[in-house]
């Protein structure tokens, strides 16, 4: 074996200048230089796959949260489904409560009806009980019975009205006569001709009177 020379191992050796000339160096030189971006691009898109598939997956993990969010456990459902009879019942309950404030006042209204027809076909007699009381005597037991006719109304809210020397107000009052009067500072009522029913602020017949009148 021979001995080892470096300095005609150093002079074999080729140059800078002659590998860069060298077309074959060159090629390999630039395969290499280019492998290394296309390396460094297939990294960049595994690393957008990646972040595409935690975005998908995370999407999908929020789906299902939501999905079991609906799903209402079975105590769930019994207060929801106790809630919803709840409200039924409230406004069942309501409109029982208005129906039976309406029926209570149209049955006032039909019972004042009843009331004010059996007062209008009694007016007749409860006007000749008057004249009778005003200029005849009645006996005890005429009294008795006209006292129970007026209590009987009474008892149903009928009001009599209409006096002699009271103010005359054509709201209650039905003038049938003015009557001047030279000590009359205002119309007043001088006679009662027919008395004047109403029940509370309805007047059923108005008091048919002869009206005293300042003169002019």
């Amino acid at each position: 074996m021979s001995e080892f020379n470096k300095d005609d191992y150093l002079n074999d050796m080729e140059d800078a200048e002659s590998l860069k000339n060298d077309p074959a160096s060159a090629g390999s030189a630039a395969a290499s230089s280019s492998e290394a971006p296309a390396d460094k691009g297939d990294k960049t898109a595994a690393d957008a796959s990646k972040g595409a598939d935690a975005a998908d997956a995370k999407a999908g993990s929020a789906d299902a949260k939501a999905d079991d969010a609906d799903e209402l456990t079975p105590l769930g459902k019994a207060k929801k489904e106790a809630a919803d009879y709840l409200e039924a019942l409230q406004r069942e309950r309501a409109e029982f409560i208005n129906f039976r404030n309406r029926s209570a006042k149209e049955k006032d209204v039909f019972r004042q009806h009843g009331i004010i027809d059996v007062l209008t076909a009694l007016l007749p007699a409860l006007d000749d009980i008057d004249r009778i009381r005003e200029h005849s005597e009645m006996d005890d037991s005429f009294k008795a019975v006209a006292a129970k006719i007026d209590k009987a109304f009474e008892k149903f809210g009928v009001e009599k009205f209409g006096e002699k020397g009271e103010d005359f107000d054509p709201t209650k009052h039905d003038a049938i006569l003015h009557k001047p009067d030279p000590d009359a500072e205002k119309e007043t009522v001088d006679t009662v001709v027919e008395a004047g029913y109403r029940i509370g602020d309805r007047v059923i017949r108005a008091a048919r009177v002869v009206v005293a009148s300042p003169q002019n």
